[in-house]
Formats: C-alpha cells, structure tokens, sequence
C-alpha cells in the first residue's frame, strides 16, 4: 500500500507546484491593469488599452482583452459585450480551476488508503498468530508496524495537500473578484463611450412576430 501512497504524494507535489506557479502569474499586475486600462479607455485611446491587456497575463486582462476588442468594432448589439465577457470569464475561471480535482481527490483518497493499509497489516498480524498457535510479540510486531506506518503516511500526505486546496481555492475566489471587476469595468467603459458618441450600441428591437406581420399587410394594403 506504500507505493500508491508514495505515487499519490508525487502527483500532488506536481499539482501544488504548477498551480502555484499559474495562481502567481495570474495574480501578478491584475490590479495595476485594470487600473491603467480604464485610464486609457477613458482618454480614448482603446488600441493602447488592447495592447496592455494583451501583454498583461491573468483571467483579468483575457476579459479586458475580450471586451475591449468588442468596443474597437465601434458597434455593437445589445447584449454582444456582456456575452463576450461571460464567456471569456467561464472558460477563464475553468482554465484556473484546473487541478483542484486531483488535490481533492488525493486529499480524500490518501488517508483512506491508510487505513486500508492498516487494516491488512492487522489481518497479516492476526494471520501470523494464527498460523503459529501462540502469541508472541515477535509474530504480531511486523503487521502492526505496516498498519502503523500506512496510516501515518496517508495522514502525512492528506495534511498538506488538503491545506494547499484550501488555499488555491482562496487564491481562486479573489481572482473571481478581480474578474468581476474587470467585466464591470468594461462595460461601464461601453456605456461612457456610447455617451460620449464613439461607439454605436444597436438595441434588438422588440417588435413581436405578430406585430411585424400586421405592419407588413398594412404597408401592403395601403400600396
């Protein structure tokens, strides 16, 4: 049962190590960005916002990125920037959340397989005693001691890896919050430059399929 602990632990480390690296990079600049690009947009100049937030990394910059790219286009339909952000921002939050799984799993599974572990070293111990038809420490000390051992290696490798969850999983929530505040950010930008005459925002129109056939037989009968 060692060997599948000992596994476990390796794939964890890798886990902890590349989610660490990516969580680092995504958070690093996220709140000198939205700062500086909504600085830019608001001079008016969206191609040097588009640059920084191309050049800048993290699930902040991409819906940046997203919905600026939208507001270049000069016109857009109503509801078109708000999609591009949604869904900028659900494949980001996936592409972050990437990982979490194999360190749950393994934080669940590890002390399970401990015990697991344990349980045999008992049976192997109580099999020994069994098979010589007399107690002796001797016998049960090497089935006690691979019980013992799994179990504290299983623990050993659950403690950490759980904790290190806990804290993408904080790292991850303040990303979301960035990410809002990113998606936000943009489309009061849309708003302010609509106002401001530089972009076109087309409003679907309403009218029911009903409504359109009655205008078009009263265009054609008053021909």
């Amino acid at each position: 049962m060692m060997y599948p602990l000992v596994l476990c632990s390796m794939i964890a480390l890798g886990v902890i190590i590349a989610k660490y690296l990516t969580l680092f990079q995504a958070h690093r600049g996220t709140k000198k960005v939205l700062r500086e690009v909504e600085e830019l947009a608001a001079s008016g100049d969206v191609e040097a916002a588009i640059q920084l937030a191309h050049t800048t990394p993290g699930p902040a910059s991409a819906i940046l990125l997203a919905g600026l790219r939208r507001i270049q286009a000069k016109t857009l339909g109503a509801g078109e920037l708000e999609a591009a952000v949604a869904t900028t921002g659900t494949i980001e939050l996936g592409f972050l959340e990437r990982g979490l799984v194999i360190l749950a799993t393994i934080a669940n599974v590890a002390p399970l397989m401990g015990f697991l572990g344990t349980v045999a070293g008992m049976i192997l111990a109580f099999a020994a005693i069994e098979a010589a038809g007399t107690v002796d420490a001797t016998l049960v000390a090497g089935g006690i001691k691979v019980a013992l051992l799994t179990t504290a290696c299983g623990l050993v490798i659950a403690v950490p890896v759980n904790i290190a969850y806990n804290f993408f999983v904080t790292r991850i929530d303040r990303l979301i919050v960035n990410m809002e505040v990113g998606a936000q950010k943009v489309i009061n930008m849309a708003w302010d430059l609509e106002d401001g005459g530089h972009i076109n925002i087309v409003k679907k129109d309403k009218s029911s399929p009903s409504q359109v056939a009655a205008a078009s037989k009263e265009g054609a009968v008053s021909e």
